[in-house]
């Protein structure tokens, strides 16, 4: 969904501006009903300038919500192990990965072609909230729990923190991290000599992994 004249700027020669000046004419229609400037579109209506027609040559970007199993890695070649992109049909293996997952983990991996969500889902400077349910070796303690919320030193840059870290039952804990640092939850445990035995990955933002039977995925086509 968009704008109406960004959808115009898009996919004609029109500018925005010049686009907003063609609406105020009146000499834009959205399924023959005559457009305003605050009219959002998708790529199923049909626009005309002057009775024309106007194509949707921006097209669509497709989202692709996997449940990665334990032993799959996200890497294209493998590299000696089994690739996630065997998972999926070949038409999509040219997806770029929004957020890896290391091969002893599973859950929620979102391969996409559309740029702009891949720079939203992994860069820091989004913060997109990240869900993971994990289990471990022994209860954390009280002390080590605020550890984990106010930093601990894993040998990067700065410190890891945990956005939230809740006990579910006794060894199971629910983890929510604003970045993705390379195994930073299994990182952060062992340094407070915790160790991860399962780590499966729910949501990245507003993505969730949901019914999706391990192994399986669905696809998202999100309309520009």
């Amino acid at each position: 969904m968009m704008r109406i004249n960004k959808h115009i700027a898009s996919n004609t020669e029109l500018s925005r501006r010049k686009a907003d000046k063609a609406i105020l004419e009146g000499r834009v229609k959205i399924n023959g009903k005559l457009a305003d400037l605050g009219s959002i579109v998708s790529s199923k209506d049909k626009i005309t300038i002057d009775e024309v027609a106007i194509s949707n040559t921006t097209g669509s970007k497709t989202v692709i919500l996997l449940n990665k199993p334990v032993g799959y890695v996200c890497s294209k070649n493998g590299q000696g192990n089994r690739s996630i992109y065997r998972l999926i049909p070949a038409n999509y293996r040219s997806l770029n990965i929004a957020g890896r997952l290391d091969k002893d983990s599973s859950g929620l991996v979102i391969l996409t072609d559309d740029g702009v969500l891949l720079q939203q889902l992994t860069h820091p400077s989004f913060l997109k909230k990240k869900h993971y349910l994990v289990l471990l070796d022994k209860t954390i303690s009280k002390q080590d729990i605020h550890k984990l919320i106010t930093g601990v030193d894993i040998g990067d840059s700065r410190l890891s923190k945990f956005l939230a870290i809740n006990k579910i039952s006794t060894l199971n804990y629910s983890v929510k991290l604003g970045e993705g640092r390379n195994k930073q939850i299994r990182r952060t445990f062992e340094k407070l000599r915790y160790t991860v035995l399962t780590l499966n990955r729910v949501s990245i933002g507003k993505y969730e992994l949901g019914d999706i039977p391990v192994g399986k995925f669905e696809e998202m086509i999100l309309e520009k």
